[in-house]
């Protein structure tokens, strides 16, 4: 009869202990909270300050074309950067533009670099066919 009490009290839980579970999401909280301020690639590019409304468009509709402080050209489609020639720029934004041409053509310079390699590229990405190009700032303060 003692044997039948001790299998009474001996029953099966039913519960989970979600403890561990919490903390491992917790962990995997904080790396990405460090890592993402790190995914953010681009130009180092000083943009000069104006007054302007910010344009209203999603991400993967945007071509961005920059010049560097050293006169380096990027071409930034959807996130994909690269380092591209002037020539080779005309020639890739053309095929990108016939691809899908209600694209917005932007172009971030740098305010120490020479007008001449702005309108350069402005002159560039008019060839390959984008109607409008719009120039980034940044807000003033």
């Amino acid at each position: 009869m003692a044997r039948s009490r001790q299998k009474n009290k001996r029953r099966p839980m039913s519960e989970i202990n979600v403890v561990p579970y919490i903390d491992v999401m917790l962990v995997l909280l904080v790396i990405f909270m460090i890592t993402a301020p790190m995914l953010t690639q681009g130009v180092d590019v000083e943009l000069p300050n104006a007054n302007a409304a910010p344009i209203k468009n999603s991400e993967n509709d945007v071509l961005i074309a920059s010049v560097d402080a050293k006169g380096l050209f990027y071409l930034d489609v959807g996130g994909e950067q690269e380092t591209i020639s002037l020539s080779n720029l005309q020639t890739k934004v053309r095929k990108i533009l016939n691809q899908n041409p209600n694209m917005s053509v932007l172009v971030r310079g740098d305010k120490s670099v020479s007008y001449g390699d702005v309108v350069g590229l402005m002159v560039a990405l008019q060839g390959a066919g984008a109607p409008n190009v719009g120039l980034v700032t940044e807000p003033e303060n």
